[in-house]
């Protein structure tokens, strides 16, 4: 068994400070969307906790991804099927960067298609993160993922290419091909900075082939963040 290092354990903290103070919007008989990731599964822990406790009856929970569905269903909360058969109430989920508007990068946890339909499909998009995840401008940090068809994946490698990212293809610790819950691919494309990303983002879904990328803009009503100060509420304007 191995120990965490003294960081992990501080930015595991400070994710687990965020969720708690997401979890609080979460009222009885409420839909609740789970994201994927990390931070998100902090959420998943609590929110098991309070309905076993019986202060969150009636609620019913709809998961990102096959990891978090079994991990909520192993804890004793009720799921909504796959198909989405209601709104979404509050989705708590996670994000890789956010830039001072509230835009997000998503997709680090490979779940960025499903993520984004359930923040589309939520009336209340609440994003945990801790301070290290905030930038001045997307892009700064982290690359932008796209969930891609294995077919013909090398041509959108190609394309994004010309769009000037530094594109590579998500594998495993094994040095196997990442594969998502739909059995697509991922390709993780650097481009820096973005100047434009709405001019991006169409870009990228005029594509065929790629399914969906991991710009979420204007999706986040308000976003959480766990710092060495404590926790900060962002809301969108």
């Amino acid at each position: 068994m191995t120990s965490e290092a003294p960081e992990d354990k501080n930015i595991a903290r400070l994710k687990q400070q965020a969720a708690e103070y997401a979890v609080r919007f979460i009222r009885p008989g409420m839909t609740v969307g789970l994201g994927t990731g990390s931070t998100a599964s902090h959420a998943v822990g609590l929110i098991a906790r309070l309905y076993g406790e019986g202060e969150l009856r009636g609620i019913v929970l709809f998961a990102t991804s096959v990891g978090v569905w079994e991990e909520a269903a192993r804890l004793g909360l009720p799921m909504l099927e796959e198909d989405l058969p209601r709104e979404i109430d509050i989705t708590i989920d996670g994000a890789d960067e956010v830039d001072p508007q509230l835009n997000l990068i998503k997709g680090g946890g490979g779940a960025l298609l499903r993520e984004k339909i359930a923040a589309q499909a939520s009336r209340r998009e609440i994003i945990i993160v801790d301070e290290s995840k905030m930038s001045p401008r997307l892009g700064t940090h982290c690359a932008v993922p796209l969930e891609v068809l294995p077919f013909g994946w090398r041509s959108q490698a190609r394309y994004l290419s010309t769009l000037g990212g530094e594109v590579s293809l998500r594998r495993l610790a094994s040095g196997r091909e990442f594969r998502t819950d739909q059995g697509n691919l991922v390709l993780d494309c650097r481009f820096g900075p973005l100047a434009d990303m709405e001019q991006l983002a169409r870009k990228l879904e005029l594509r065929a082939g790629i399914m969906e990328h991991g710009l979420f803009i204007n999706l986040a009503h308000d976003v959480v963040v766990a710092g060495k100060e404590g926790v900060k509420h962002f809301k969108r304007q």
